[in-house]
Parts: C-alpha cells; sequence; structure tokens
C-alpha cells in the first residue's frame, strides 16, 4: 500500500489568522484615534498606513464624528468615488481632491461652532410671528 503525504496547513493557517487580527486590531485603534480627533482622516486618506490600504474608505469617513453614511455617501458622490472603495485603490488625485474636501468641510464644522454664531435659519422651518 502507498501512503500519501498529507501536509497540514495549519501554520500557515495559523499565520494568517494571526496577520488578520493585528490588522483588526490596528484599524480599530486608528478608527478611535480618528473619532478621537488625534489623527485626521484627511491624514490617513493621503497617507494610509500599511493596515488600512484595504480599509474602504466609507469606513475612514464614517469614523469621524458626526459622520454617518448618508453624509459620507453626499461628500463621495461628487468625485464620483464608491464608499466601497479601497484607500490602496485611490489615485493621487482622488486623495487630494478627497483630503481638500475634508480640510473644507473641517473648516465649515468649525464656524459654525464658533460661540456667539446661530446657524441660519431654515426657510422650511421659519416661524411666522403674529
Amino acid at each position: 500500500m502507498t501512503q500519501i503525504a498529507m501536509m497540514t496547513p495549519e501554520p500557515q493557517r495559523m499565520r494568517a489568522l494571526e496577520r488578520a487580527n493585528e490588522v483588526r486590531l490596528a484599524r480599530a485603534e486608528l478608527k478611535r484615534r480618528i473619532a478621537e480627533g488625534y489623527v485626521s482622516a484627511a491624514r490617513v486618506i493621503l497617507v494610509p498606513p500599511l493596515e488600512a490600504h484595504n480599509w474602504a474608505v466609507g469606513d475612514v469617513l464614517t469614523s469621524q464624528k458626526r459622520w454617518g453614511s448618508t453624509r459620507c455617501r453626499k461628500f463621495l458622490q461628487p468625485h464620483r468615488i464608491s464608499e466601497t472603495k479601497a484607500l490602496g485603490d485611490l489615485t493621487e488625485r482622488q486623495r487630494r481632491l478627497l483630503a481638500e474636501g475634508l480640510k473644507s468641510c473641517a473648516a465649515l464644522d468649525l464656524e459654525r461652532r464658533a460661540p456667539g454664531h446661530e446657524p441660519p435659519p431654515r426657510g422650511d422651518l421659519e416661524l411666522v410671528s403674529r
């Protein structure tokens, strides 16, 4: 009888699982740092860390405070960039466009939050005094 030697892929599988866990932990930490304001999403888009190359653009944007899926979609739509596009797949031009757009959004947010600044009245909800 001939015996077939079966090599178990366990060591390779374990290394892959360990690496995947490292990437998940690194992304979670990066996401926390973006949410807390220690790292800007624009910076991550311009120079993505190795662990973030396969991270979706939408995930980076929604890591920011006050950014949900709707705001993310509206931000990306004029640039014709999908929310699911990986950071590593963005062109240099797309990176610059997104980073500049994020910087202008941050400036607008700061302006709106300035002390004594009231948001502009919304035409559809204006109250008429009698």
